[in-house]
């Protein structure tokens, strides 16, 4: 028998998978989830960091490297999922291809991706909120509006520390009863949220694109400041790492394979679909939001759509638009918080986690134990963490998950060759799956050495976890020890 950690799950296991949830997904709306995540904190607090910390007027260049990189693993994705329709994404693919430790690690580090990457949007939907009742006259407590610590001025003009970011617990709280709900009714919401989206955004570059500065983007990639990732091409890769972000609705979607009707038709289209969606939008509206506003005013802004619509002075609009950012956020997090407990329930079915993460509710079968969980680590993540370490653990997490997911279309090639798929890499078993390994590493490498030691120590974590409670629980492994006992 193979070392437990080795051994690779049967595909046949991963096609049949179904755990008793309700089948409400078609193209159509795998596609509008797909950009309901994706155009969410990545495009409306994460550009601004990207260009006021990293690149600059350059930081379209970064979402185009993070959009052709995403682009090799969105085809990757798209032939497992077709192949694999079981809602464990990337976990479920290395589980097949790559043996159980890899697929440990893989699911491990999507716990991470989506637990923070919720708080991350939560955070960045508190600042808008703020900005969005600041309108309206109602001002929040500065204290209550930021992570611990954080220097604030009151309304008196004093200075003072913050408490925590309050409004993200209310925001995560109220999404994750949606989805207890059901997700059939969440479905519905999202769909509407993000068509409102989207006419907001086709909106608001329409009435901002006359107000565009040319000056803003000279020098287009400022000079280095001496230091790795600030500026220069250095930045550009940095800010690409950031961006990354931005392209987690890839992943996401491949996460509601077992909520799909047809899934190895659907998936591939929900994927690719929402790829070409999005990177089209990133590019033209981090064009339109440097041309309006000064990239250096961004460098710590959690809301510079919000900034500029400020420098327009259209307030009627600029009311309008906050409203529709706030509410879209919505979206991001369904997609988010709905990943997060598909990916924990398939780890606790296999075992690797204990089975309270896997109870789905009788009534509105969803699983109501893993979403509550969620909510409470994302809230406290979001109330005490600054949002630009959110974005860049979200980011390094996703870009892991890729290149895993990568390999694992390489690795079935060969192990699992016999096995219908909907939809194939174009050029062989290597090409793309290289590409996508490659172009995501080397974005990878570029993130900061706090980046790193965060994912290392999370990691490191998950293995002590493994090894004290996963291995001896495995259920592939357990039945493998029956098997051996029955010869």
């Amino acid at each position: 028998m193979k070392m437990p950690f080795w051994q690779t799950k049967p595909v046949s296991d991963l096609a049949n998978q179904s755990a008793g949830l309700k089948r409400v997904f078609g193209p159509w709306r795998l596609i509008a989830m797909g950009v309901g995540v994706t155009i969410g904190a990545g495009l409306f607090s994460l550009t601004g960091v990207a260009a006021g910390q990293n690149a600059g007027p350059a930081v379209t260049i970064s979402f185009l490297i993070a959009a052709i990189a995403a682009s090799f693993a969105g085809l990757c994705y798209a032939e497992l999922a077709g192949m694999l329709p079981s809602g464990g994404s990337a976990y479920s693919y290395a589980y097949a291809g790559l043996g159980e430790i890899i697929a440990w690690i893989i699911g491990w580090d999507l716990i991470l991706e989506y637990t923070v990457g919720a708080a991350a949007v939560a955070s960045s939907a508190s600042g808008y909120v703020a900005s969005f009742l600041k309108g309206w006259g109602i001002l929040i407590d500065p204290r209550l509006l930021n992570p611990p610590m954080t220097p604030v001025t009151l309304a008196d003009g004093s200075s003072a520390h913050a408490w925590f970011n309050a409004p993200t617990v209310i925001i995560l709280s109220a999404i994750t009863l949606l989805l207890m709900r059901g997700t059939n009714i969440s479905v519905r919401v999202n769909t509407a949220v993000v068509i409102i989206k989207v006419l907001i955004i086709t909106s608001l570059i329409a009435v901002c694109a006359p107000f565009v500065d040319t000056s803003h983007f000279h020098p287009f990639i400022p000079e280095n400041t001496g230091e790795f990732g600030h500026f220069g091409v250095s930045g550009i890769m940095r800010a690409a790492g950031m961006a990354f972000f931005a392209y987690i609705g890839i992943d996401i979607v491949s996460t509601a394979a077992q909520d799909t009707k047809q899934p190895q038709r659907n998936m591939p289209i929900g994927i690719i679909g929402s790829l070409i969606a999005c990177a089209t939008v990133y590019v033209i509206f981090s064009s339109m939001l440097i041309g309006i506003t000064d990239y250096h005013s961004l460098a710590n802004d959690p809301s510079p759509v919000a900034t500029a619509m400020d420098h327009i002075h259209m307030p009627w609009m600029a009311s309008l638009v906050k409203a529709g950012i706030t509410l879209g956020f919505i979206s991001v997090l369904f997609g988010l918080l709905i990943g997060q407990s598909r990916i924990a329930m398939n780890m606790a079915e296999d075992g690797l986690l204990p089975p309270i993460f896997a109870r789905v509710h009788k009534s509105t079968k969803t699983p109501w134990t893993a979403h509550i969980i969620t909510a409470v680590a994302s809230s406290a993540l979001a109330a005490c963490v600054p949002i630009a370490t959110l974005g860049e653990m979200t980011s390094i997490g996703t870009l892991l998950a890729f290149i895993i997911v990568c390999a694992g279309v390489t690795a079935l090639r060969f192990k699992a060759s016999e096995t219908q798929r909907s939809f194939r890499v174009p050029g062989g078993p290597f090409v793309i799956p290289l590409l996508g390994i490659l172009s995501c590493g080397i974005v990878m490498v570029s993130m900061s050495g706090l980046t790193w030691l965060r994912l290392l120590i999370w990691l490191a974590l998950g293995f002590l976890i493994y090894f004290t409670y996963s291995i001896r629980n495995s259920k592939l492994r357990n039945n493998s020890i029956k098997a051996d006992r029955n010869l």
